[in-house]
């Protein structure tokens, strides 16, 4: 919700929903509002006839008819997008892979000429084997230290003197502390899709913040409230929902995504893609844990011992998964 400087229907927002509660229905609510008008104001006789007052509620209703229709509209156009760009990503990962195999010094090799295997005179290199393993063990244990600490609340974080944030994977949620009773035509808040600036009205050109995002996100699905007078809450809805934010904006402190913990859901309510996403992610922390290969370098082995069961006149001794 993009803000500028016409009036703001949102801060309306709190009083309509316990006049809603209270009325129970969309006719009971709408007779409170006619009611208002014909007992407080002139509406129904200020325009010379009853006819003008009719013809009054029509034009504001047909006016947000429309409203609704374009919302509905982009909404609509942008699920399709959605859908769209998951297709392609779907056809992306049928085709084969390419680059996984790296065989011989040269990169490459000959069978033209392959009825025998030549030999090759063996090199002791236990100690070159022992040496890798050691670098590779050291480089695990640092990473396992890095790694180690508490997840993130909320798999967010703080930025001093700014705001508080949270995350799933499909959404972002910010938290700006405000003054007392302050009301939406009293802030200034632009949402674009990587750009978001914040502040109050009295302080401008100062803003509590006036930064680009770290990663884009979809405008049409994002909003802003503000809750309790003293609080600016604003929801991001993430293009890529593959994915963990480290900060919300450039240049503010990053937290470890490694750390995250997603969210309890039953796997049965998510989408197709994120759902694969989810359990890719789990089957790869376990195979982790059990010191197994994830699942992208078993897919690499596995190929590799396919294309050695098609070549058995080849020497793989020297082949390496890259």
């Amino acid at each position: 919700m993009p803000s500028t400087d016409f009036v703001d229907d949102s801060r309306f927002d709190g009083m309509y929903m316990n006049v809603a509660q209270t009325a129970r229905g969309i006719e009971p609510l709408l007779d409170t509002v006619f009611s208002f008008l014909r007992r407080k104001t002139d509406f129904f006789s200020g325009g010379g006839s009853s006819e003008k007052a009719i013809e009054k509620v029509n034009e504001v209703l047909q006016k947000h008819v429309q409203m609704y229709q374009d919302e509905m509209e982009r909404k609509e156009k942008a699920r399709i997008n959605k859908e769209n760009k998951k297709k392609r990503e779907a056809k992306k990962k049928d085709e084969p892979e390419e680059g996984v195999l790296e065989l011989g010094a040269d990169g490459g090799f000959d069978i033209s000429n392959a009825p025998s295997v030549v030999s090759q005179p063996k090199v002791d290199t236990s100690n070159d084997k022992t040496k890798a393993t050691n670098e590779e063990k050291t480089k695990e244990k640092g990473d396992e230290e890095e790694d180690s600490g508490p997840p993130p609340i909320g798999n967010g974080g703080t930025v001093e003197g700014k705001y508080v944030w949270t995350q799933t994977l499909s959404e972002v949620n910010v938290t700006v502390s405000l003054p007392d009773n302050t009301r939406g035509r009293d802030i200034s808040v632009e949402i674009s899709k990587q750009f978001l600036k914040i502040g109050l009205k009295r302080n401008l050109p100062t803003y509590i913040c006036n930064a680009k995002l770290s990663k884009p996100i979809i405008v049409d699905d994002s909003f802003w409230t503000i809750e309790d007078g003293n609080r600016l809450q604003l929801q991001f809805q993430k293009i890529n929902t593959m994915e963990w934010w480290e900060h919300v904006c450039e240049d503010d402190p990053k937290i470890n995504t490694k750390n995250v913990q997603p969210e309890n859901s039953n796997l049965g309510d998510l989408d197709g893609d994120t759902r694969q996403t989810v359990e890719k992610m789990m089957f790869d922390q376990r195979q982790k844990a059990m010191g197994l290969p994830s699942s992208d370098e078993q897919k690499k082995h596995d190929l590799l011992d396919k294309f050695k069961k098609q070549h058995p006149e080849m020497d793989f001794s020297r082949a390496k998964i890259s």
